[in-house]
């Protein structure tokens, strides 16, 4: 089944949303770690980005598939380095990063188009 990775993503938007009202110390903290892990460094944005997206599909996280994958995407990703990084993942994650790799790789073909 394929999912809407954009609707996946406004409703992420809409939650944390809620939930940075809820809390706006906690989420601007969270917000300050995010964006200093993710600045170019040794590694670049677009590896760094990657890289969570590899994470998110072992940890089986939906939203931080899309997330992440849209955050690849804008950093310059090609559908190539999309690929290898779910292959990274299948290794490291098993059988189910194949599910979820597989989910990974339709939202940066749907994220993608825009």
């Amino acid at each position: 089944m394929s999912e809407n990775w954009s609707e996946i993503l406004r409703d992420m938007g809409r939650t944390t949303g809620a939930l940075a009202s809820a809390s706006p110390e906690t989420m601007k903290m969270f917000g300050g770690l995010a964006g200093a892990a993710t600045k170019d460094g040794a590694l670049d944005k677009k590896t760094k980005e990657l890289m969570a997206v590899a994470i998110s599909i072992c940890i089986r996280c939906q939203g931080c598939i899309a997330y992440h994958t849209n955050s690849a995407i804008k950093a310059g990703a090609s559908k190539d380095e999309m690929v290898e990084t779910v292959n990274v993942a299948i290794e490291m994650g098993g059988g189910p990063s194949t599910v979820y790799g597989a989910k990974a790789l339709d939202a940066f073909e749907q994220l993608s188009k825009g």
